[in-house]
């Protein structure tokens, strides 16, 4: 494509002649950039991409897009902001390829993957190809990517879009997270749904108040569009249990679906079961009434669902297709999921790494649980110290064995982490082990007939994060060789 082409969707910019060049690629890594490369100044955490532009060049970029002018053998495009350059060169490079997909952005404190994954079942069940972005990798069609972030930056969005369409891909679904809103880098998707999960605390290591939180999340709704198709409605799914939901209402002029269990909404589930099999409710909505027998299990899975079904009725599926495709779902992977090694206890794990989530998961299983529960749970570092009292607090109200131990430390000491922990446990009894491996087999260890072990906060992850390192870790393997030890 060439230069002048690009430049044309970016206003406004600054420019030094020779502006025909053709460009082969965009990169704002100046490692990745080959012959040809329109190469984009990023500000970072830790490296300014204006620091790089000169080996940029020397690798083979053909032009520089800066927020100041630089002395290079190239042209430089001077723009206010980079990012949002970023973004919209994106978009023009790979041919909006939004405009050609069916996109439904899903943004919330929990529930976005299983959501999200509820969805593409949906979707796929009714014969049409999908593409998933989210916090455990991205799909084309069946191809799995890995991902670093629950959102990727805009480039590489753009660019995986671009491969959906590729690939004949007719709806993606993607996890919104707070950070990317914030940061614009879905800038330039066009969004055909937008679903709210919940609002609960989490990242305020980021955002600084539950109120800068809230108003990030919202961005995904007021960016919707203000303008009505007939042929393409935008449609805005709320949860109408919390109460976010009511600004994001009045922040969208998208149509409105709400789905919930406590208030009135549009999709309602009442008369909840839940067992160790499974969950089954009665489904209001606006279809009709119907009988919903899943394998799920929590009351948190029932607003999971709630939210799939609203969306899937809003991307036009027939009720009982999707109905048909809830209750076949076995579950996702690292959420409210078993180990079984033939014990005669039960073991979860789940991601739940949030106050709310957390809570969430042990309601669901006091629902079921005949003896103790065991939780086993830690704290990130390097993120929200505020809400570790909180966890250790949950963890003592709703488990008759509370055990602390390590999730991520990342640059913090373990035992820092824990501190903060136990200031919200005071009075209360519990264990603390540093070591994560040792804290899953002592939790086992001690386990006897009917009695609940959860091991929260790292889910589906495969690693753990100490200092600079990264070592292989999984909750689920780690709990299966406890067993199997004992």
């Amino acid at each position: 494509m060439k230069l002048h082409t690009l430049l044309e969707a970016l206003q406004p910019y600054q420019t030094y002649n020779e502006d025909s060049i053709e460009i082969t690629s965009i990169e704002n890594d100046h490692r990745k950039v080959t012959e040809g490369s329109l190469f984009v100044c990023i500000k970072g955490y830790t490296v300014d991409g204006h620091d790089l532009a000169a080996e940029a060049v020397k690798a083979g970029a053909v032009a520089v897009i800066a927020e100041r002018e630089l002395t290079l053998t190239v042209p430089v495009i001077v723009v206010k902001n980079t990012k949002r350059a970023l973004s919209v060169l994106a978009d023009t490079f790979y041919e909006h390829p939004t405009h050609q997909l069916q996109l439904i952005g899903i943004t919330g404190t929990n529930g976005k993957t299983t959501t999200s994954h509820l969805i593409e079942k949906i979707i796929q069940d009714h014969g049409k190809k999908t593409g998933l972005i989210g916090t455990m990798y991205t799909k084309v069609g069946d191809e799995v990517f890995p991902t670093k972030n629950t959102t990727p930056e805009s480039l590489t969005l753009q660019k995986t879009f671009r491969q959906m369409v590729d690939a004949n891909v007719s709806a993606a679904v993607m996890e919104v997270s707070s950070h990317a809103l914030d940061e614009g880098r879905v800038h330039g998707c066009d969004f055909d749904i937008a679903v709210f999960t919940n609002l609960t605390q989490d990242h305020l290591d980021y955002h600084g108040t539950m109120e800068e939180y809230k108003r990030a999340k919202g961005l995904l709704f007021a960016q919707l569009g203000s303008r009505f198709q007939k042929n393409s409605p935008k449609y805005a799914v709320l949860n109408a249990d919390d109460a976010a939901a009511e600004q994001y209402i009045r922040s969208t002029s998208a149509h409105i679906l709400t789905y919930g269990i406590d208030r009135g909404a549009d999709f309602k589930a009442h008369s909840i079961s839940i067992k160790a099999g499974g969950t089954s409710f009665t489904l209001e909505s606006p279809l009709g009434n119907y009988n919903v027998n899943m394998k799920l299990i929590g009351k948190f899975s029932v607003y999971n669902v709630l939210a799939a079904i609203s969306t899937a009725v809003a991307a036009g599926i027939p009720i009982r297709s999707i109905l048909a495709s809830i209750e076949e779902v076995e579950g996702v992977s690292g959420r409210f999921e078993t180990v079984d090694a033939g014990q005669d206890f039960s073991v979860i794990v789940d991601y739940s790494h949030t106050p709310d989530s957390l809570e969430n998961a042990l309601q669901t299983i006091r629902e079921f649980a005949v003896k103790r529960i065991f939780t086993v749970v830690g704290c990130g570092g390097d993120r929200d110290r505020t809400k570790r009292p909180i966890m250790a607090q949950i963890s003592c109200s709703y488990s008759s064995d509370p055990i602390f131990t390590s999730d991520n430390p990342r640059s913090e000491d373990p035992h820092a982490i824990l501190a903060d922990m136990e200031a919200g446990a005071t009075g209360e009894n519990y264990k603390i082990i540093p070591d994560r491996r040792d804290a899953i087999r002592y939790a086992v260890r001690q386990a006897s007939a009917g009695d609940v072990i959860l091991i929260a906060g790292k889910g589906h992850e495969t690693y753990q994060q100490i200092g600079d390192k990264t070592f292989d870790f999984d909750d689920r393997i780690e709990a299966k060789k406890a067993i199997e030890e004992r």
